[in-house]
């Protein structure tokens, strides 16, 4: 083709291009929602286990449980097919049972706890079991509005035709009413006392009543068969917006402990560091030697008590799983990234000390408390890696 040919526009020719990038791909999303993320676990349980179940329920009651705590290694059959079920929360199998019978019961469903101790995670897992869907999700701040547990409106169709149910634009729990799901709102208590007082009539009589439509069909929304509400809350949070004393009525409370175990915990501080790292782009580089005196720091914090018997003088910062792993996913990435990251256990003191002064800097005293106690009487004791940690005290002088 010459120069002074032409194409015609949107063709082109042979080794020639129009100029037009292509479309880019899609950018991988940092989290998976649990229903996509476990979706062939989630069809297989339905497969597997065709017993009763609640209305407007996914899976059994007995099913749920399993999805969440796990098969115990063991290879369920469903038909032809096998599948070991992953466990994905790491707590009491008798709370998780709990938890789902006040779901079956219709009840509202309040997990309650320190923070990172995986409330919201747990109520994400149970919503995705039961109804398919963890996005019905009101997040709670001073901010929220009735609006935003209720409805609002569409104000290009509501000036154009009036109040009308096209118009109507629906909260996410009024949402999960209409179609028997399962709601969550996050941290109601930082909530304001009349945003909290909305959910009072919602939970006791389920329904909503929309009084610019009286008179009409929709001028009572009310709950679908399978409707039910979870609701986390921080106990460090518990003076922000006091629940009344009816609110509490509508709700079963159930309380998210710290993980009991050791082994566990830093099992789970590894796997859920490691994916995290794996989404930085680097492989995992943190050994079991410093994720354990990571973790076993943690849980001295945490309890006011070593392993082995010792009074610690607990920070007021909560030194939760959460924090652990983020600490977890701080030294991999500085493995990785990081021309001098190779000694990572000489950095733990630099991160433990940044996670202590998050809520008052003079928890730096705390920590060094911390380390003229057990971390010194474990060195003496002949602990390599404690006497390593106990060399680098200086660096919490700074």
């Amino acid at each position: 083709m010459t120069a002074t040919e032409t194409t015609t526009p949107g063709t082109t020719t042979p080794g020639t291009t129009t100029g037009t990038p292509p479309a880019p791909a899609p950018a991988e999303r940092q989290v998976v929602p649990p229903e996509e993320k476990y979706a062939a676990e989630l069809e297989f349980l339905a497969a597997h286990d065709a017993g009763p179940r609640p209305p407007g329920w996914r899976l059994t009651p007995r099913a749920v449980v399993t999805f969440v705590m796990g098969s115990g290694g063991e290879k369920l059959k469903a038909g032809r097919k096998g599948l070991v079920i992953e466990p994905k929360f790491v707590g009491e199998r008798a709370l998780v049972e709990r938890c789902v019978v006040t779901l079956a019961g219709e009840r509202g469903l309040l997990l309650v706890g320190e923070p990172g101790t995986a409330k919201s995670m747990l109520s994400e897992l149970l919503a995705a079991a039961v109804c398919g869907s963890s996005a019905l999700t009101v997040q709670g701040t001073a901010g929220t509005t009735e609006d935003q547990l209720k409805y609002g409106w569409n104000y290009a169709l509501l000036l154009a035709k009036g109040p009308s149910r096209e118009a109507l634009v629906p909260s996410p729990v009024l949402t999960a009413m209409t179609t028997g799901a399962v709601a969550r709102v996050e941290e109601v208590t930082r909530c304001l006392p009349e945003v909290q007082d909305a959910l009072v009539s919602l939970l006791s009589e389920r329904r909503i009543a929309v009084p610019e439509l009286a008179g009409t069909p929709d001028g009572q929304l009310h709950a679908a068969a399978g409707f039910t509400l979870i609701a986390t809350a921080n106990l460090r949070d518990k003076g922000v917006s006091e629940m009344s004393a009816a609110l509490k009525r509508r709700f079963n409370f159930e309380t998210v402990g710290p993980i009991g175990s050791l082994a566990a915990e830093v099992d789970l501080v590894r796997r859920q560091s490691t994916v995290a790292v794996a989404r930085a782009g680097a492989a995992y580089g943190v050994d079991d030697a410093v994720l354990e005196a990571l973790v076993t720091a943690f849980r001295d914090l945490r309890t006011g008590r070593s392993t082995e018997g010792w009074d610690v003088e607990r920070p007021s910062t909560v030194m939760s799983t959460a924090e652990a792993v983020s600490v977890a996913t701080a030294l991999g990435v500085t493995a990785a990234y990081l021309p001098d990251g190779g000694d990572l256990l000489g950095r733990l003191p630099g991160q433990l000390l940044g996670v202590v002064r998050k809520d008052d800097p003079a928890d730096a005293a705390r920590l060094l408390g911390y380390w003229d106690g057990p971390v010194r009487r474990r060195a003496e004791q002949g602990a390599a890696t404690w006497r390593t940690l106990w060399d680098l005290r200086s660096a919490l002088e700074a």
